[in-house]
């Protein structure tokens, strides 16, 4: 695979406004580092979808938001009202997290129901779902395999590793999440269909890191270090500017 230029690297990535703590100024500055870079899309929280989508007029930045964000536990009817109103609002993009005590359950009508429910509202409206497993909350990979077959059966665009806060309780008592590790990213590019792109969340800091992903398969990532990364591709630091930007 050849070296890929600044604006490829670029198009990998969902640049990440979800911290809890972000508030509209970090939200309005972050959406204007996505522009900055022509990054594929902000990720950003619901409410602020609108504020985005004025931002971002004009250029081909997309705006993508989360539904059932991070634990996936709301009801089906709240997760699909979710997603319309998102798209109301101007959302091309939706990462969905799923159900996980459905999926360890292994109640995959439940599952499948749920996420097909989704699908229905983003295909009527031409919108991209992409569907967060959690892998750090499924111990096995079983549920993976399953998850990728149910949503190459509903023809959803892209799968995706984490939501970033999938923390779990540690050995020593701490909390931590593992997010997007290489085992579970080939094993979901090898059971997704091929028209089913795989998305890279939660540990993907570096362009060491998004390369090596992208070897992989993964053609997108949710990353927070959208500026290092770009950066580094021509060997630069973050406080440069890039040639075409």
């Amino acid at each position: 695979m050849s070296s890929p230029s600044k604006l490829e690297i670029a198009k990998m990535i969902d640049h990440s406004l979800l911290h809890p703590t972000m508030d509209d100024r970090a939200l309005r500055d972050g959406c204007e580092l996505a522009r900055k870079y022509n990054v594929a899309s902000v990720c950003i929280k619901p409410y602020a979808v609108k504020m985005a989508v004025g931002i971002l007029e004009g250029s081909d930045v997309m705006v993508g938001t989360v539904i059932g964000f991070p634990h996936g536990n709301s009801t089906l009817d709240v997760k699909v009202f979710e997603t319309e109103k998102a798209i109301e609002d101007g959302a091309v993009e939706i990462d969905m997290v799923v159900n996980t005590g459905k999926v360890l359950s292994e109640d995959w009508n439940y599952v499948s129901g749920e996420i097909a429910a989704v699908v229905a509202i983003t295909k009527k409206h031409g919108a991209a779902l992409k569907v967060i497993f959690e892998n750090d909350f499924l111990p096995e990979d079983k549920y993976k395999i399953r998850l990728c077959q149910i949503c190459n059966e509903l023809h959803v665009e892209f799968v995706k590793t984490s939501t970033g806060y999938g923390y779990v309780k540690q050995l020593d008592g701490s909390y931590n999440y593992k997010g997007a590790t290489h085992h579970d990213l080939a094993l979901m590019r090898k059971h997704a269909a091929p028209e089913v792109q795989v998305k890279a969340a939660g540990g993907v800091r570096t362009l060491e890191d998004t390369l090596k992903v992208r070897e992989l398969g993964v053609t997108r990532i949710g990353a927070t270090a959208t500026e290092a990364i770009i950066h580094a591709v021509d060997g630069e630091k973050p406080g440069e500017t890039p040639d075409g930007y």
